[in-house]
């Protein structure tokens, strides 16, 4: 199961989707995310998934890699899932036994929702599959930086964000690491009731955090010792630069928000 977790990997490329600038990947998926949120039919469900169909072939992403990641939020899935389908209440009904109902409404509703979610986390998927972490860092400090002038440290935030997701594969190894340790000296992490199971993951979770605040230590050790200073000032290797391919980018961006307000306007 940890190894299905794929938040943070990147999978390097030279698609036109890895080589549009950070920044308009991150205002894409944000779009992406407001559409997501604005559909209010199934046409526009299926415009989406379209575009997310489209921006994989493009990437060459495959999949299975999306199917992968998306196996950790099966329970959280599945809990929107019934928390739609029996408290949604409608006029006709499905089915009906004592006090369990489901309605047509709620059944439509509980989709859409399972729907979204699918559709939400694909498409953060995608952004990081194709955006290194470091070009995501710079992205984001450079659409946040009119915020230095209300002394919001964004340089900071953008550094805790590039680090974060590049410890999230490294922690699963070591969590994976830890856990086949455990089990070779006959701990039981998979059987047994929840309480039983919670108190099992104590010899994981100690160790696990050790190491992390061990890794922290040491990262920021080096940092010092290479006499690292960011913030203002600080130059860049690659300097970001749009292209005309972020024009086209934005465009079709723009033309799937159009079409999802257009569907939802014509309610199909």
């Amino acid at each position: 199961m940890l190894k299905d977790i794929t938040l943070g990997q990147y999978f390097p490329g030279d698609t036109p989707v890895h080589r549009l600038d950070p920044r308009t990947k991150l205002l894409l998926t944000v779009f992406y995310i407001i559409a997501l949120f604005t559909v209010g039919s199934w046409g526009g469900y299926a415009l989406c998934i379209a575009a997310l169909g489209a921006v994989m072939t493009v990437s060459h992403i495959r999949p299975g890699a999306l199917l992968r990641g998306l196996k950790p939020l099966v329970f959280i899935i599945v809990f929107t899932a019934a928390l739609n389908l029996f408290f949604t209440t409608g006029d006709d009904y499905l089915f009906r036994w004592r006090s369990i109902k489901i309605s047509y409404a709620g059944l439509e509703r509980a989709a859409a929702m399972v729907l979204r979610i699918l559709l939400l986390v694909s498409g953060t998927f995608l952004l990081t599959y194709t955006t290194s972490p470091l070009a995501i860092t710079d992205g984001l400090e450079r659409l946040l930086s009119p915020l230095k002038k209300l002394h919001v440290p964004v340089y900071e935030l953008s550094l805790m964000m590039c680090i974060a997701l590049r410890f999230i594969p490294l922690l699963i190894e070591e969590t994976d690491r830890i856990m086949s340790a455990q089990k070779a000296r006959g701990a039981d992490l998979e059987t047994g009731t929840l309480p039983e199971r919670a108190r099992a993951l104590m010899p994981l979770l100690i160790p696990l955090f050790v190491s992390s605040f061990r890794r922290a230590d040491e990262l920021a050790l080096a940092m010092e010792c290479r006499c690292y200073n960011g913030g203002e000032g600080r130059t860049r290797m690659k300097q970001l630069h749009m292209a005309g391919r972020d024009a086209v980018a934005f465009c079709l961006g723009g033309a799937l928000m159009a079409g999802i307000l257009l569907l939802r306007r014509l309610g199909i």
